[in-house]
C-alpha cells in the first residue's frame, strides 16, 4: 500500500511540469463534452434559438405612368421689353405722376413738362392756318365772280388766270400751315412723358423742378438724362443655356409643336412658372460648348423678376407607360445601381437596375423591374439579400430610423 504512493510521488517529483498540463487537458475535455451535449440538445429539437426579428422598412410599388424627358439649363430672367423713358424736348419737370415701383399701363402719364413754349407755337401755327384759309376763301369768291364776267366780256382772261394762280398758292400755304400745326402738336405732346407699354416702373431718376434734357442734348455730366426705366414683366422672358449637343433633341421637339418650359428657383426645388420655348440662338459658344435659348412665361403671380437666376427645364418628349419608383429606392454600389425587391415571403433580394431619367424625386427605370413589384425606399442600410422584413407605415417615417438616400446607399 505504501509502495504505490511513494512511486507516484517520485514520478511527480521527477516530472514537475506534467501536473498543470494534465489539468488543462481535463478542463478542455469537460468543455467539449458540454458543447457536444448542448449541440445534441439543440439538434434534437427540444429547444431551438429564436430567429432574428424582421427588419422594418418602408416600401413602394413600381408604377407605370407617363414620364417627361427633360433637359435642364441655368439662366437669368430678363424683361420681355425694357425702355428708358427720356424726353425729346428740354424742359422743366412740373409734376411726377407715378410712384417708384408702380405698375403702369401703356399710355399712362408719367411726368408733365412745362408746355408753355410749345403751346404758344401751336397757337401761332393755328392762327396762321386760320388766316390763310380766310385768304383762300376770299380768293375763291373772287374767282367765282370773275368767271361769269369773263364770259360776258366784262373781265379779262388774264384776271381770271391770275386769281386761279393766287388760289393755288393759298392752297399750298394752307398745307404748309397744317403741317406746322401738326408739328406743333407733336412738340406739345412731347411735354407729356407716358409709359410705352404695360410694365413696372423702377426708381425715378429725376424729381419735380429739375430740367430734363432732350435725347439730342446733354446737360452737365452729373445730371441724369432719363426719367425712369420701365420693364415689362407680364409676360417675361428667361435666357438660359443648354449643352450644344442637346440642340438636335430640342429642334426635334420644336418640329412637333410648342415645347414646354418650366422655370424653377435657383435651388431647383420650387416651380415658379410654366411657359414655352421661344427661340434658339443662331450660334453655339465654341469655348463653353453651350448655346443660348429663350423661353417666354406668362408670369401671372410675378414670381419671376428681372435679374433673377433660375433653372429651366425643357420638356423634349414624354415616355408613355414608363416604369417609375421613388428615387430613394435606388442605391449605388460598386457594381452600379440596384434596388431591394420585396418578395412574396417578405424576404428581400438585390436587383440591378438601369435608371434613364430622374425628376422631382422619381426615377424612370429602363430595365430591371416590372410594374407592380414592391421595392424598399427606406431602411436599406440594415438589409442583405434574404433578410426578412416587415412593412412599416409609409406615413410614419419614424418607424424606420436612420434612413438612407439614393445618393448615399452602399452595398451591404
Amino acid at each position: 500500500m505504501t509502495a504505490a504512493p511513494a512511486a507516484a510521488e517520485r514520478s511527480a517529483a521527477k516530472h514537475p511540469r506534467r501536473a498543470p498540463l494534465l489539468a488543462g487537458l481535463a478542463m478542455i475535455a469537460v468543455v467539449a463534452v458540454g458543447y457536444l451535449g448542448s449541440r445534441h440538445f439543440t439538434e434534437s429539437g427540444s429547444e431551438a434559438p429564436e430567429p432574428p426579428a424582421p427588419v422594418p422598412v418602408i416600401a413602394a410599388t413600381v408604377k407605370e405612368q407617363n414620364f417627361p424627358i427633360v433637359l435642364t439649363g441655368i439662366g437669368n430672367v430678363t424683361a420681355l421689353n425694357s425702355a428708358t423713358v427720356r424726353s425729346l424736348v428740354t424742359e422743366q419737370i412740373l409734376s411726377i405722376d407715378f410712384k417708384d415701383g408702380q405698375s403702369v399701363s401703356k399710355g399712362q402719364l408719367l411726368a408733365q413738362l412745362d408746355p408753355s413754349t410749345y403751346q404758344a407755337q401751336l397757337d401761332q401755327a393755328e392762327a396762321n392756318l386760320a388766316r390763310d384759309q380766310a385768304h383762300l376763301e376770299n380768293g375763291r369768291v373772287n374767282l367765282n365772280r370773275y368767271i361769269p364776267l369773263q364770259k360776258q366780256g366784262f373781265a379779262a382772261e388774264q384776271q381770271v388766270t391770275t386769281q386761279q394762280a393766287k388760289n393755288a398758292q393759298e392752297e399750298a400755304v394752307i398745307k404748309a400751315d397744317q403741317a406746322a400745326v401738326e408739328y406743333a402738336k407733336i412738340e406739345l405732346a412731347y411735354t407729356k412723358l407716358v409709359a410705352p407699354f404695360d410694365g413696372v416702373a423702377g426708381i425715378r431718376l429725376l424729381d419735380v423742378g429739375n430740367i430734363i434734357h432732350s435725347s439730342t442734348t446733354r446737360g452737365s455730366p452729373s445730371e441724369p438724362n432719363a426719367l425712369v426705366v420701365i420693364n415689362q414683366i407680364q409676360p417675361i422672358s428667361v435666357m438660359f443655356t443648354l449643352a450644344a449637343a442637346d440642340i438636335p433633341k430640342v429642334q426635334e421637339a420644336l418640329a412637333k409643336g410648342q415645347v414646354k418650359a418650366i422655370a424653377l428657383s435657383a435651388d431647383g426645388k420650387t416651380e415658379l412658372d410654366t411657359g414655352t420655348l421661344a427661340a434658339i440662338d443662331n450660334q453655339a459658344n465654341p469655348t463653353s460648348g453651350t448655346i443660348g435659348l429663350k423661353a417666354i412665361f406668362p408670369n401671372p403671380d410675378r414670381k419671376l423678376w428681372p435679374g433673377m437666376f433660375v433653372n429651366v427645364r425643357v420638356e423634349t418628349q414624354v415616355q408613355d407607360n414608363g416604369l417609375t419608383v421613388p428615387l430613394d429606392a435606388v442605391q449605388q454600389g460598386p457594381q452600379g445601381q440596384y434596388v431591394f425587391v420585396v418578395g412574396a415571403d417578405h424576404k428581400v433580394s438585390m436587383r440591378p437596375v438601369s435608371v434613364r431619367e430622374t425628376l422631382n424625386g422619381v426615377a424612370l427605370i429602363d430595365k430591371g423591374l416590372n410594374a407592380g413589384e414592391s421595392v424598399v425606399v427606406r431602411g436599406q442600410y440594415r438589409l442583405t439579400p434574404g433578410t426578412v422584413i416587415s412593412l412599416a407605415d409609409p406615413n410614419n417615417p419614424a418607424a424606420v430610423p436612420n434612413p438612407t438616400t439614393a445618393s448615399s446607399g452602399l452595398l451591404p
